[in-house]
């Protein structure tokens, strides 16, 4: 009979649980093209997907970077509904989590109220909380406080739980946070780069997630 590896899960939820990518792309696209009538390609979008918004743009642009952040963010509040998208069998994997007794919590780069219209426009807003979000902390992923953070929060020894997600920067903070880390492949990350990055697994579908989560030690 199967049982939980992790009491404690914890998932990215951008390219992790909602498909968030083709918005996150088009509306760095739409940014780049009204405030610096520049075209930049989906490969060089999805780079940055897993940061900080603003950090990211304004790294890539010290002078208009707050410009690129208020530009993309009225963009992707108002297309949102229309561009997310949901992955098959995330809200039957939260459940079947959830009956087994693991408690799942959402740790993202993006604000509580950005989160929280995603999971309502997947439809899994009922299902898991979010208690990590930028506003939290200071430093961001790759760093691992947003990790240790969210674990204080809940009073749960950090070495006893996982991290899922789809960036490098998400398996990264998991290590640095002495957290387990499991990397999937439907999100923004190449499964190359994810691999490097040591996760404990990398798994090609919500299924195989599911089943690993739910196949405790042998």
């Amino acid at each position: 009979m199967s049982s939980l590896r992790w009491q404690t899960i914890f998932f990215d939820l951008d390219g992790t649980l909602a498909n968030t990518i083709p918005l996150i792309v088009a509306s760095y696209q739409h940014a780049f093209r009204e405030v610096r009538g520049e075209e930049i390609d989906d490969a060089r979008a999805r780079a940055w997907i897993g940061r900080p918004l603003l950090g990211a743009l304004l790294e890539e642009d010290p002078e208009r970077g707050h410009d690129l952040d208020s530009t993309y963010r009225e963009w992707n509040l108002a297309n949102t509904e229309r561009l997310i998208e949901r992955y098959d069998g995330v809200p039957e994997m939260l459940t079947t989590l959830t009956a087994a007794g693991a408690n799942v919590h959402i740790v993202t780069s993006k604000r509580t109220d950005t989160a929280r219209l995603a999971l309502v426009g997947v439809g899994i807003d009922h299902l898991i909380d979010v208690v990590g979000a930028l506003e939290h902390t200071t430093n961001h992923k790759p760093h691992p406080e947003p990790l240790l953070v969210a674990a204080a929060k809940l009073g749960v020894d950090p070495t006893t739980a996982v991290y899922v997600g789809d960036a490098t920067v998400d398996i990264i903070a998991a290590r640095a946070a002495g957290m387990a880390a499991v990397a999937v492949t439907w999100g923004a990350g190449e499964r190359a780069a994810l691999e490097a990055t040591d996760p404990d697994t990398v798994v090609d579908s919500v299924g195989e997630l599911t089943a690993y989560l739910m196949t405790g030690p042998m």
